[in-house]
């Protein structure tokens, strides 16, 4: 617990800290990093429970396209606004595909959340009319409870609003872990039938998780949406969801802010890769990544918890021979 505190506290001071002194083109990749780390967070909560996701693409896109439709048809442009929309177009699928996949388990999970975002993808190129198709749907820059920030600002202030909404996020989830229901997942991962034969619902309790991850996907892709000010259907594109997944395995499971680290070294990763072997940048990309997971098979996590462990050791061996 206490690892857990002294991480979160140091991650907020960094990222406060980052979005104040670095410049630019920096602060936009921890933007889109900490929007696509609450899509890799939904996707460690589930491996709470034993269960992988390959469609989470389906959430990003879906709070990504509600922002696209907000502003286009309605000209809503209140950040605070469309970013509740967004997390309501991802709860709103999550309660109509939720009771069908908390009936699944192993592959046949996974594949059928694979099967519902590829089938809205197909949904999103052929209705062009309406998505704009392949080119998607461009997105004016947001406004603040009223107040338009001068563009110069604009990345600023979109990233603590980014980051102020991921923080939040990340403490819901932190709590929901710690509470009976965060219990109850984890005991399902270990012995499903035992926790039935205790009298507790399975599906009620997978349910639920995945009504959290919904909302938090559809948040995520609001931010992007918000930030990049372009959406397309690429967003829930099978390797979209994949990518969330081999994040989640980068940053590991042992913490809320795993996937948050991962997310940031993969953002980063991808655009230097991109930029010095733009051809190959896909192969140097994964060889970095298999490195890394070599190196920490546990996730880049597990590196600050060896860390910290040897840290406080040698403060109580120094206080020892103090």
């Amino acid at each position: 617990m206490k690892l857990h505190r002294l991480g979160g506290l140091i991650l907020i001071v960094l990222f406060v800290g980052l979005g104040l002194l670095l410049p630019g083109w920096s602060r936009f990749l921890l933007t889109l990093a900490l929007a696509r780390g609450l899509l890799v967070l939904g996707v460690v909560l589930l491996m709470q429970a034993g269960l992988v996701s390959f469609g989470h693409g389906l959430f990003f896109a879906a709070g990504a396209y509600a922002v696209g439709f907000a502003v286009r048809d309605l000209g809503v442009r209140d950040a605070f606004l469309v970013a509740i929309l967004g997390a309501g177009a991802g709860l709103g699928i999550a309660l109509c595909i939720g009771p069908l996949l908390a009936r699944y388990r192993g592959i046949f999970f996974a594949m059928l959340t694979l099967a519902f975002s590829m089938i809205l993808y197909g949904i999103l190129v052929k209705a062009y009319r309406i998505t704009g198709g392949t080119d998607g749907l461009r997105i004016a820059p947001p406004a603040f409870l009223g107040w338009s920030s001068p563009e110069e600002h604009l990345g600023s202030v979109l990233y603590l609003f980014t980051l102020a909404a991921t923080a939040g996020m990340v403490f819901l989830v932190f709590q929901y872990l710690r509470s009976p229901l965060g219990y109850t997942m984890r005991a399902i991962r270990d012995n499903e039938v035992r926790v039935e034969y205790l009298g507790l619902s399975v599906s009620r309790a997978l349910y639920l998780a995945i009504l959290l991850v919904g909302a938090m996907g559809g948040l995520g892709g609001a931010l992007n949406a918000m930030s990049v000010g372009h959406v397309d259907p690429n967003l829930v594109y099978w390797t979209t969801s994949g990518e969330f997944v081999f994040v989640a395995l980068l940053g590991g499971t042992g913490s809320v802010f795993a996937p948050l680290v991962g997310s940031i070294v993969f953002e980063f990763l991808r655009t230097y890769a991109y930029k010095y072997i733009p051809y190959t940048w896909q192969m140097g990309l994964g060889l970095i990544m298999l490195a890394i997971l070599g190196f920490a098979p546990g996730g880049l996590w597990t590196l600050y918890e060896l860390i910290a462990r040897r840290m406080s050791g040698w403060t109580w061996s120094w206080k020892r021979g103090a």
